[in-house]
């Protein structure tokens, strides 16, 4: 009830921990301190993830899980979000990492989604109307009016990313149905991907180019999913006042994330070493809603909350 006494909500949902960060941790930091009720719906606990540190190589999935609960709250805890969930199934039980591998530098895929290698608890493998309405519970509960998550392609392939995506738009579907398990119905005002402006990823790929980072590839080269044409874009939020606090929280999300804090491009890295530009202005598509101003010199919606009417 305390989240729903706040008059703008939204709702992140993710798949991973430590995705939320990478994605859209600056935004979560900006809305949280505004005041706004900042939810984050995690899918699964990060069981297979590659991990960076040698130190920590030694994990197995379910030490490995732990690890990563405790780094996803203390990254909360950087980012001012105190509502943090994971998503479970009707009988309480909860999603698996699908697992991963890397098909070339910034492109994922399947790990092992056919025959024996299956693991039946994987998100990827579940049916996608019970991921949905597992979300759709979740919706009903927090009654966002802003939702933001994935666009079609998972960012980069991950099979879970692809599965958030496309249970989340079956789950927004199912929200504003008919009314199920004594929950009312709701309609979600505005629904975002997360993405990229192609021409600012490709710039910044020539500066680490320039600047001799390892592992920047061509930056004339093939982009992942969630780089797009300029013209797909619709909303940025300027998060360079909160830049402190999305480092810190990528700092607590070590065995996936390393840090090159000291170049002209402050730069992450994944297990698959390609530097990626941590970014002040996060950058969203409108796919469900209404674009509102105040708009930038671009034309682009500058809050994800415009148009939007408070509601209880």
């Amino acid at each position: 009830m305390e989240q729903l006494d706040q008059p703008r909500r939204m709702l992140f949902v993710h798949a991973h921990p430590d995705d939320e960060t990478i994605g859209s941790g600056a935004t979560m930091a900006r809305y949280a301190e505004a005041g706004a009720g900042v939810v984050l719906l995690t899918a699964t606990r990060g069981e297979l993830g590659e991990v960076i540190p040698p130190e920590l190589a030694h994990l197995d999935p379910d030490q490995l899980a732990e690890h990563r609960t405790g780094e996803l709250a203390t990254a909360m805890e950087a980012l001012g979000v105190t509502d943090h969930r994971f998503l479970t199934r009707a009988d309480g039980s909860g999603y698996r990492d699908s697992g991963m591998v890397w098909l070339e530098p910034g492109r994922a895929g399947h790990a092992a989604l056919s025959g024996d290698d299956v693991d039946p608890r994987a998100l990827a493998a579940a049916d996608l109307e019970e991921v949905a309405a597992d979300i759709a519970t979740v919706l009903r509960e927090v009654r966002p009016q802003v939702v933001v998550t994935y666009e079609p392609g998972g960012g980069y392939g991950h099979p879970d990313h692809v599965r958030v995506h496309e249970a989340t738009m079956r789950a927004l579907v199912l929200a504003a149905g008919d009314r199920r398990d004594g929950a009312a119905p709701w309609q979600v005002a505005k629904v975002y991907e997360i993405v990229q402006p192609e021409q600012p990823v490709r710039d910044a790929l020539r500066r680490l180019v320039e600047a001799g980072a390892a592992g920047a590839g061509n930056p004339e080269g093939p982009l992942p999913s969630v780089v797009v044409p300029a013209g797909e874009v619709t909303t940025v939020v300027d998060g360079t006042g909160q830049i402190p606090a999305k480092i810190a929280a990528l700092r607590a999300h070590a065995t996936q994330v390393s840090l090159d804090l000291d170049g002209d491009v402050p730069a992450m890295r994944l297990s698959n070493g390609v530097p990626q530009p941590i970014w002040p202005f996060e950058h969203y598509r409108l796919v469900h809603g209404v674009p509102a101003g105040p708009f930038d010199a671009d034309g682009l919606e500058t809050d994800l909350f415009a148009g939007v009417a408070p509601s209880s």
